[in-house]
C-alpha cells in the first residue's frame, strides 16, 4: 500500500518514508471479522531523526512529547475505532497531524501587568465598606 506525505500545515509536510505504518488485528467491533482482518493501525514517526524539522521545531516537539515517546524515540499512534483499515489509517494520520500542530505552536509570552489606579481605589473602597458592615454587625461590647 502506497502512503502519501502528511501535510501538517502549509509550510510543513512529513514525507511518506518517515511514517512507519503497521497493521494488526483489532479488538474493537467487527463481529467474526475481528478475528480475520487486520484493521488496527499503528503509525510511528521519529521526530529526532526527521528531515523536515529545523532545530527549534525539533526541540519544541521533543520537549512537548518527552513522556510520550517510545524507548526508540518514536511517537506511536494506535487507531482501531473503525472497522476498516483505511479509515483507521486516516484517523491515525489526522491525530498525528493535530498533535504535531499543537506541539509546534509557539506559546504566547505573558507580560506582567499592574492594576490601574482606579481599580486599586475601587478595591480599597469595597474593602472599607465590607469592613464597616462587619463592624456594625458586632454586638458593640468591644
Amino acid at each position: 500500500m502506497k502512503h502519501l506525505p502528511l501535510r501538517i500545515k502549509p509550510t510543513l509536510e512529513l514525507p511518506a518514508d518517515e511514517l512507519l505504518v503497521t497493521f494488526a488485528r483489532s479488538g474493537g467491533p467487527g463481529g467474526q471479522n475481528v478475528n480475520k482482518v487486520e484493521s488496527k493501525v499503528e503509525l510511528r514517526w521519529s521526530p529526532a531523526t526527521s528531515r523536515v524539522l529545523d532545530e527549534v521545531q525539533r526541540a519544541r516537539v521533543l520537549a512537548a512529547w518527552k513522556d510520550k515517546l517510545t524507548e526508540a524515540g518514536e511517537y506511536l499512534i494506535r487507531a482501531s475505532e473503525h472497522r476498516e483499515q483505511g479509515r483507521n489509517l486516516e484517523a491515525a494520520r489526522a491525530r498525528l497531524a493535530t498533535q504535531l500542530r499543537s506541539a509546534l505552536a509557539v506559546p504566547k509570552v505573558r507580560r506582567a501587568t499592574k492594576p490601574t489606579k482606579g481599580s486599586q481605589r475601587r478595591r480599597l473602597t469595597e474593602k472599607k465598606v465590607r469592613g464597616d458592615i462587619k463592624r456594625l454587625r458586632r454586638d458593640g461590647s468591644d
